[in-house]
């Protein structure tokens, strides 16, 4: 294989590509797109031997898809794209050998942000460029259809010309990606493109501080068929805004994940209003029977969960409460309903575990142990003795792949018996730790000379290398290189729970 694609490198590397067989352009794509060959990529696509185009499993993984800065290669292929459907256009009836493209599938493209690199496509950006091409694909057939309206003038007339076989054009599946300054081109691409000969399917849909009926125009744009996860974030919807939103999800039957994080919901003092509201938040919830991840994070729901999840058909899988204000009775709901023994995912993050919500939460984890995977509890005033309370428990949990506990008040000793105790959970992968508290300096702040600001480096850099050697160390003793200990929160891919 690494011999053939070195091949496959020499081959892109120069132009014209010479005739080849079909079964050789996936190789040849991949080295490509992989050494930035975007007029390659041209050649390729024109000539594309099979329906389906697929960029990440032309490519491989990710992580190659991540290092390697794409943004011209996308545009090659997206413009390759439009260029063949106006040659379909001009000359439906052409060769039947060239190419045969019905499905450009560019999901899954990771998002390279604006500033890492000057040649990376970023998400919105992806979108952006996508949007356009559509429009512009959709143009390019209006202009052709007038201008045979004219030619046919006089002799069959206009209907004759509007009448004629359309060539079958491309469906784009994309994850989409939106805010105020890419709404109108979306838009205009979803509405004016939807009988174009490029069409957009979503697969992932994300709206950044759109107005409410800026969503709603876009939710109802989009084909229904392929949409699996609705992602709102950023926006202050509110129970009001939620209400006008949901129903309009009614129409994707395979919705499986919903985030509404930042969503300003607030139902901690109950009035008649909040009751109505969380009414129908969990009616218009139950219309939704694909749901299977639901994010209500930094919602302030203390109290609700079980009116807010109780008309679900089906139990979720991922549950995210990041700073939910949660109480022991929605704690106590959640490990006696049929969700608990489902849970994949489940993120508590930001909750004071040092009082009455430990023995809930370990009662929940009791009874998510055999399906749990992924375990978010960063920053919620745990202790070591908390940390304890939970351990046995923890170790039940034989499935998990990852544990996050980074901003908790923990001390090394602790930490490393938490090592020591979980190295025999065989898919654990990723430990995310807090600085630990032995590791902070104990002299105060100290203040900018000519400034009110304090100048805050409390943390002793020697003294937690020294301790991220000590745990690197344990692990290479331990024989488990594949699991990963770190203090940084960021720079590691979370799990999605598609990849769950």
């Amino acid at each position: 294989n690494s011999l053939l694609f070195l091949c496959a490198r020499r081959i892109v590397a120069h132009r014209p590509l010479p005739a080849l067989p079909a079964d050789l352009y996936p190789v040849l794509f991949q080295a490509a797109f992989l050494d930035g060959r975007p007029l390659a990529l041209r050649d390729l696509v024109a000539a594309w031997p099979f329906p389906v185009l697929n960029f990440q499993r032309l490519v491989g993984r990710r992580e190659l898809l991540r290092d390697h800065p794409c943004k011209l290669c996308v545009q090659a292929v997206i413009l390759a794209v439009v260029a063949q459907l106006q040659r379909d256009l001009e000359e439906p009836g052409r060769d039947s050998s060239g190419c045969r493209l019905r499905v450009l599938d560019v999901t899954g493209v990771p998002d390279d942000p604006a500033g890492r690199a000057p040649d990376g496509m970023s998400v919105w950006s992806g979108t952006v460029a996508l949007a356009k091409a559509c429009v512009e694909a959709a143009k390019l057939q209006r202009e052709f259809q007038r201008r045979g309206s004219k030619r046919h003038k006089g002799r069959s007339g206009a209907a004759t010309a509007a009448a004629a076989p359309q060539p079958p054009g491309v469906d784009v599946h994309a994850d989409l990606f939106v805010n105020g300054t890419s709404y109108g081109i979306l838009r205009d691409a979803l509405q004016t493109g939807a009988a174009g000969p490029l069409r957009l399917k979503c697969r992932e849909f994300q709206a950044e501080k759109l107005s409410l009926a800026g969503i709603v125009s876009l939710l109802e744009s989009l084909d229904p068929s392929c949409v699996r996860r609705v992602d709102l974030r950023f926006r202050n919807l509110g129970l009001t805004g939620l209400s006008v939103i949901l129903p309009h999800l009614s129409r994707f039957p395979e919705l499986r994940s919903l985030k509404l994080q930042y969503s300003n919901v607030d139902v901690r003092r109950p009035t008649p209003e909040s009751a109505l509201g969380i009414r129908c938040l969990a009616g218009q919830l139950g219309m939704l029977p694909s749901l299977r991840e639901l994010n209500l994070g930094s919602s302030r729901l203390s109290g609700n969960l079980r009116q807010i999840l109780c008309d679900l058909q089906a139990p979720l899988e991922s549950l995210e409460l990041a700073f939910c204000s949660l109480l022991p009775a929605d704690l106590a709901f959640l490990s006696q309903s049929f969700h608990a023994p489902a849970l994949k995912r489940l993120d508590l993050s930001g909750h004071d575990l040092s009082r009455s919500l430990l023995e809930p939460l370990r009662l929940l984890l009791e009874e998510t142990s055999a399906s749990l995977l992924h375990l978010d509890l960063m920053e919620c005033r745990m202790a070591d003795s908390h940390l304890d309370a939970l351990l046995p428990t923890l170790r039940r949990c034989s499935r998990l792949r990852f544990l996050g506990l980074y901003g908790n008040s923990l001390s090394t000793a602790a930490l490393k018996d938490l090592l020591q105790k979980t190295l025999e959970l065989p898919e654990l992968r990723l430990v995310v730790y807090p600085f630990p508290l032995d590791c902070y300096k104990p002299e105060p702040p100290r203040r900018i000379p000519g400034s009110r600001r304090l100048y805050e480096d409390p943390m002793d850099g020697e003294r937690l290398a020294a301790v991220s050697r000590e745990i690197s160390q344990m692990l290479r003793n331990s024989g488990r290189t594949d699991l990963v200990w770190t203090y940084n929160p960021y720079g590691h891919g979370a799990l999605d729970y598609f990849s769950l």
